[in-house]
C-alpha cells in the first residue's frame, strides 16, 4: 500500500516556481514533465513575475508576486472551469505560464531607410536616426492572447522587430508634427524623445506592452545639407575679407620662403590673387551695404542789399525785397579783378578806379 502511495505522490507537483537565468525571456511555460498539479501545492511568484494558469486554452487565474497555496478558495476561475464542488481536492492538469514583467533595456532601434521631412530652411530633406528604447509587459493577459499564443517560450527577439517598426513609423510622425527645424534637432533630442514616447505608447499598449524609455542618440542629415552647413560655417569663420586676404598673402609668403623652387614669381602671383580677391569682395560688400551719397547743390554767392540789408544774389540790379536799385560790381581796367560796389581802388593791384 505504501509503495503504491509513493508512486501516486511522485506523479504530483507540490512546489511550483521559476528562476529566470536569462536576460531575454519574456514568457516561460512551466514544464510539468507529464505530472499533475496537486491541490494544495505551493506556488511562488517572484518580483518582476506574473503566473497565469491556462485551462484547455482558456485563461484562468492570474497571480501577482507572492507565495500562494493552491486551493479552491484562491483559484476561483479554475474552480469554476473544473466544476469542483464542495472543495473536492484532486490533482488537475493545466498549463502554467510565468510572464516576465521586468524592463528589457538597451534595445537598439534605427531607420533602415531615410525619413522624409519638410524643413522651413532646406525644404524637403531626408534624415536618419538611431537610438535605444526599453519596454516591459504591463498586461500579461493581453500579451498572452495577442502575442504569445501557445509557444513554450517567448523571447525579446520575437517581439522586438514589431516594436522597432512601430518606433520608426511613430518617430517619423513625431518629427513632422513637432515642426522643429533641421538645424535645431540636435538641441531638442530630449524634448523630441519625450514627445515620441507619448505618441508611441498607445500603439504598443494593444499588445499588452509599454515603452518605459525612448532615447534618440543621433539624427544625421544628408551629405548635401551637411556640406551647405559647412560652407555657411566657413563664411562665418572667415569674417573680415580684408584680413583674410592679408592672411592668405602671409601664408603665400611663408610657403614661397619654404619652397626655393617656386621663387618669388609664385609668391607674387599668390599675393596678387589674394589681394585682388579681397579688394573685389570688399568693394562689392561696401557697395551693397552703403547707399550712394548725392552731391549737395552748390550755393549761389550773395551780397547784402544797399538799402534793407537782405542777402541777394551778386550782380542783382534790384533788390527783390525792397526794390532798391543796386550798384553793379565792375571790373578793374588794369588787372580784371572784380570790384565791390563803391570801391575806389582795386584790391588786387591798387589801381585807382
Amino acid at each position: 500500500m505504501g509503495f503504491f502511495k509513493n508512486i501516486v505522490t511522485s506523479q504530483l507537483i507540490d512546489v511550483i516556481e521559476w528562476k529566470d537565468d536569462t536576460q531575454n525571456t519574456m514568457v516561460h511555460r512551466y514544464d510539468m514533465n507529464g505530472k499533475e498539479i496537486m491541490m494544495g501545492a505551493q506556488l511562488t511568484v517572484r518580483e518582476s513575475q506574473v503566473a497565469v494558469f491556462v485551462n484547455e486554452g482558456q485563461l484562468a487565474d492570474v497571480y501577482q508576486p507572492g507565495r500562494y497555496e493552491l486551493t479552491t478558495q484562491n483559484m476561483p476561475i479554475m474552480t469554476a472551469l473544473k466544476s469542483w464542488k464542495f472543495g473536492f481536492n484532486s490533482p488537475f492538469k493545466a498549463d502554467l505560464y510565468f510572464v516576465n514583467t521586468k524592463q528589457f533595456l538597451d534595445r537598439k532601434w534605427g531607420t533602415s531607410n531615410p525619413v522624409m521631412m519638410r524643413d522651413s530652411e532646406f525644404g524637403m530633406i531626408r534624415i536618419r536616426a538611431f537610438g535605444i528604447f526599453a519596454f516591459r509587459v504591463t498586461n500579461p493577459e493581453t500579451f498572452l492572447k495577442e502575442v504569445f499564443g501557445t509557444n513554450s517560450m517567448f523571447t525579446v527577439e520575437d517581439v522586438e522587430g514589431q516594436i522597432k517598426r512601430t518606433v520608426v513609423s511613430g518617430l517619423s510622425d513625431a518629427i513632422a508634427e513637432s515642426k522643429i527645424p533641421a538645424l535645431d534637432l540636435a538641441a531638442n533630442y530630449e524634448e523630441l524623445s519625450q514627445y515620441a514616447l507619448k505618441a508611441l505608447n498607445p500603439k504598443v499598449e494593444a499588445l499588452g506592452l509599454s515603452l518605459t524609455s525612448f532615447i534618440i542618440e543621433n539624427i544625421s542629415l544628408p551629405e548635401e545639407v551637411e556640406k551647405s552647413i559647412d560652407k555657411r560655417t566657413s563664411m562665418g569663420v572667415v569674417g573680415d575679407l580684408n584680413k583674410y586676404s592679408q592672411y592668405q598673402a602671409a601664408e603665400a609668403m611663408r610657403e614661397a620662403a619654404n619652397n626655393p623652387n617656386g621663387g618669388l614669381a609664385g609668391m607674387g602671383v599668390g599675393m596678387g590673387a589674394g589681394a585682388a580677391m579681397g579688394q573685389m569682395f570688399t568693394q562689392s560688400m561696401n557697395a551693397g551695404a552703403q547707399p550712394q551719397q548725392t552731391a549737395a547743390p552748390a550755393q549761389a554767392a550773395t551780397t547784402p542789399c544797399t538799402a534793407c540789408g537782405k542777402q541777394i544774389p551778386v550782380n542783382s540790379r534790384f533788390c527783390p525785397e525792397c526794390g532798391t536799385a543796386q550798384a553793379v560790381a565792375g571790373k578793374c581796367t588794369n588787372c580784371g579783378a572784380v570790384l565791390q560796389p563803391g570801391a575806389k581802388f582795386c584790391p588786387a593791384c591798387g589801381q585807382k578806379v
